[in-house]
Protein backbone atom coordinates (compact mmCIF):
# COMPACT_ATOMS: atom_id res chain seq x y z
CA UNK A 1 0.00 0.00 0.00
CA UNK A 2 1.27 3.49 -0.85
CA UNK A 3 2.32 5.82 1.93
CA UNK A 4 -0.02 8.78 2.44
CA UNK A 5 0.90 12.43 2.08
CA UNK A 6 -1.40 15.20 3.26
CA UNK A 7 -0.75 18.36 1.23
CA UNK A 8 -2.35 21.56 2.57
CA UNK A 9 -2.15 24.66 0.39
CA UNK A 10 -4.74 27.22 -0.68
CA UNK A 11 -3.23 27.34 -4.19
CA UNK A 12 -4.97 24.93 -6.54
CA UNK A 13 -1.87 25.02 -8.79
CA UNK A 14 0.43 23.95 -5.93
CA UNK A 15 -1.96 21.16 -4.88
CA UNK A 16 -2.09 19.94 -8.50
CA UNK A 17 1.72 20.12 -8.78
CA UNK A 18 2.19 18.11 -5.57
CA UNK A 19 -0.39 15.54 -6.73
CA UNK A 20 1.42 15.27 -10.08
CA UNK A 21 5.01 14.96 -8.84
CA UNK A 22 4.24 12.75 -5.83
CA UNK A 23 1.19 10.79 -7.04
CA UNK A 24 3.06 7.94 -8.71
CA UNK A 25 4.81 6.95 -5.47
CA UNK A 26 2.37 8.15 -2.81
CA UNK A 27 -1.32 8.49 -2.13
CA UNK A 28 -1.64 12.29 -2.05
CA UNK A 29 -4.58 13.79 -0.16
CA UNK A 30 -4.97 17.52 -0.69
CA UNK A 31 -6.72 20.15 1.39
CA UNK A 32 -7.27 23.82 0.46
CA UNK A 33 -7.35 25.09 4.06
CA UNK A 34 -6.69 24.21 7.68
CA UNK A 35 -10.26 23.21 8.53
CA UNK A 36 -10.43 20.68 5.68
CA UNK A 37 -7.08 19.23 6.74
CA UNK A 38 -8.10 18.95 10.40
CA UNK A 39 -11.43 17.37 9.39
CA UNK A 40 -9.59 14.71 7.36
CA UNK A 41 -7.18 14.09 10.25
CA UNK A 42 -10.08 13.87 12.73
CA UNK A 43 -11.42 10.84 10.83
CA UNK A 44 -8.50 8.78 12.21
CA UNK A 45 -6.46 9.34 9.06
CA UNK A 46 -2.73 9.51 9.82
CA UNK A 47 -0.48 10.50 6.92
CA UNK A 48 3.17 9.50 6.65
CA UNK A 49 4.22 13.06 5.70
CA UNK A 50 2.43 16.41 5.88
CA UNK A 51 3.23 19.25 3.47
CA UNK A 52 1.70 22.53 4.61
CA UNK A 53 1.65 26.21 3.73
CA UNK A 54 1.87 28.35 6.89
CA UNK A 55 -0.47 30.94 5.27
CA UNK A 56 -3.98 29.52 4.98
CA UNK A 57 -7.18 31.50 4.32
CA UNK A 58 -9.07 30.22 7.37
CA UNK A 59 -6.31 30.57 9.99
CA UNK A 60 -3.68 32.96 11.25
CA UNK A 61 -0.19 32.53 9.75
CA UNK A 62 1.53 29.48 11.28
CA UNK A 63 -1.58 28.48 13.29
CA UNK A 64 -2.02 25.08 11.63
CA UNK A 65 1.72 24.38 11.77
CA UNK A 66 1.71 25.15 15.52
CA UNK A 67 -1.31 22.90 16.07
CA UNK A 68 0.40 20.03 14.26
CA UNK A 69 3.81 20.41 15.93
CA UNK A 70 2.37 20.67 19.46
CA UNK A 71 -0.26 17.93 19.14
CA UNK A 72 0.42 14.66 20.92
CA UNK A 73 -1.16 12.83 17.99
CA UNK A 74 0.47 14.61 15.03
CA UNK A 75 3.79 16.00 16.28
CA UNK A 76 5.75 12.89 15.23
CA UNK A 77 4.55 13.04 11.62
CA UNK A 78 7.29 14.50 9.39
CA UNK A 79 6.26 18.01 8.33
CA UNK A 80 7.49 19.95 5.32
CA UNK A 81 6.63 23.65 5.16
CA UNK A 82 6.00 25.30 1.76
CA UNK A 83 6.15 29.03 2.41
CA UNK A 84 5.79 32.23 0.44
CA UNK A 85 6.54 34.27 3.57
CA UNK A 86 9.94 36.01 3.86
CA UNK A 87 12.77 33.48 4.07
CA UNK A 88 14.09 34.82 7.39
CA UNK A 89 10.67 34.44 9.04
CA UNK A 90 10.25 30.95 7.61
CA UNK A 91 13.71 29.82 8.75
CA UNK A 92 13.20 31.26 12.26
CA UNK A 93 9.71 29.77 12.74
CA UNK A 94 10.74 26.36 11.40
CA UNK A 95 13.78 26.32 13.69
CA UNK A 96 11.64 27.33 16.71
CA UNK A 97 9.14 24.55 15.97
CA UNK A 98 11.78 21.94 15.14
CA UNK A 99 10.41 21.40 11.63
CA UNK A 100 12.36 18.90 9.55
CA UNK A 101 12.19 20.61 6.16
CA UNK A 102 10.97 23.73 4.41
CA UNK A 103 10.93 25.28 0.97
CA UNK A 104 10.40 28.88 -0.06
CA UNK A 105 8.08 29.36 -3.05
CA UNK A 106 8.91 29.14 -5.89
CA UNK A 107 10.70 25.82 -5.33
CA UNK A 108 12.19 23.05 -7.45
CA UNK A 109 9.64 20.18 -7.50
CA UNK A 110 12.37 17.55 -7.96
CA UNK A 111 14.20 18.76 -4.83
CA UNK A 112 10.91 18.60 -2.93
CA UNK A 113 10.30 15.00 -4.12
CA UNK A 114 13.76 13.98 -2.83
CA UNK A 115 13.03 15.57 0.55
CA UNK A 116 9.59 13.91 0.79
CA UNK A 117 11.18 10.54 -0.08
CA UNK A 118 13.74 11.03 2.70
CA UNK A 119 11.10 12.05 5.25
CA UNK A 120 8.86 9.10 4.29
CA UNK A 121 11.81 6.65 4.55
CA UNK A 122 12.74 8.05 7.98
CA UNK A 123 9.11 7.75 9.08
CA UNK A 124 8.78 4.13 7.98
CA UNK A 125 12.12 3.33 9.63
CA UNK A 126 10.95 4.91 12.89
CA UNK A 127 7.66 2.98 12.72
CA UNK A 128 9.55 -0.30 12.34
CA UNK A 129 11.45 0.20 15.62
Amino acid sequence: MKQKILAIDDSKAIRFLLQTVLGSEYQVITAPDGCSAMYWLSKKNIPDVIIADPQLPDMENWELIEQLTTSGIYRDIPLLVLSSLPEEETVNRCTEMNIQAYYIKPFNPMDLVKTVNRLAREKSGADAQ
